[in-house]
């Protein structure tokens, strides 16, 4: 039976993901920040943490009740959108570190901790990224701070390709999806995305590793 971490599966994309995986028969491991979010996900028969990825002794924590393990497959999720204003605005200091320490800080701590457990497995290790966070696509400022973020992801994940080879690293943009954070009139629902990205990551062999693309399988422009 595959193995699979899900971190940040509280709602949403994340949570689907641990349905779906649940449902193709794989072992799932998940990560949540709150107790009813945990129980939920124990129900369903996935092994859940508490974890807070924008604070790196919660990481570390999460590597120690994970040693041992190995992953087949490995999906960072975690993210939070922030303000939607744009160029006209500063970010303030406190939104700032916010969505920093989530979406970029979390990944850069979780991948020392958790890719190792996926090299062991020459697995696969995905994070969710953003077409928003294509410096090639910028035509508007509308939520540069999240912009920000993702384009910092994808560096960040990009410049670890190269020590963890045997391990596939992929950066997915998930459409814009019905979720609390893309909306009610977002233009997918949440089974089609992640059921989209599940497909496109088994579909990943070792040459695609670092690759930027949608949940259709579409490459996407850095």
């Amino acid at each position: 039976m595959p193995t699979a971490l899900i971190i940040g599966a509280s709602r949403g994309i994340g949570q689907e993901a641990v349905r779906q995986l649940i449902a193709a028969n794989w072992n799932v491991f998940a990560t949540v920040r709150d107790d009813t979010a945990l129980a939920a996900l124990q129900a369903q028969g996935a092994q859940a943490f508490k974890l807070d990825v924008a604070k790196p002794e919660s990481l570390a924590g999460l590597g120690w009740q994970l040693d041992g393990e190995k992953f087949d497959l490995a999906i960072y999720v975690a993210g939070v959108f922030g303000p939607r204003s744009g160029a006209t605005t500063p970010p303030t200091v406190q939104d700032f570190d916010q969505v920093m320490h989530t979406n970029v800080l979390g990944a850069m701590q979780a991948i020392p901790v958790i890719a190792p457990m996926v090299e062991a497995a020459q697995g696969k290790f995905a994070f969710i990224s953003s077409i928003m966070g294509s410096i090639d696509d910028a035509t508007s400022s509308y939520g540069w701070l999240y912009r920000a973020s993702k384009a910092a992801l994808n560096m960040a994940v990009k410049s670890a390709v190269a020590d963890y080879p045997k391990t596939t690293f992929a950066l997915l943009h998930p459409g814009w999806v019905r979720t609390d954070m893309g909306g009610e009139n977002a233009s997918i629902d949440v089974e089609q995305s992640v059921g989209g990205l599940l497909k496109v990551i088994a579909g990943l062999r070792s040459a695609d590793t670092g690759t930027f693309c949608d949940y259709t399988g579409k490459k996407l422009a850095w």
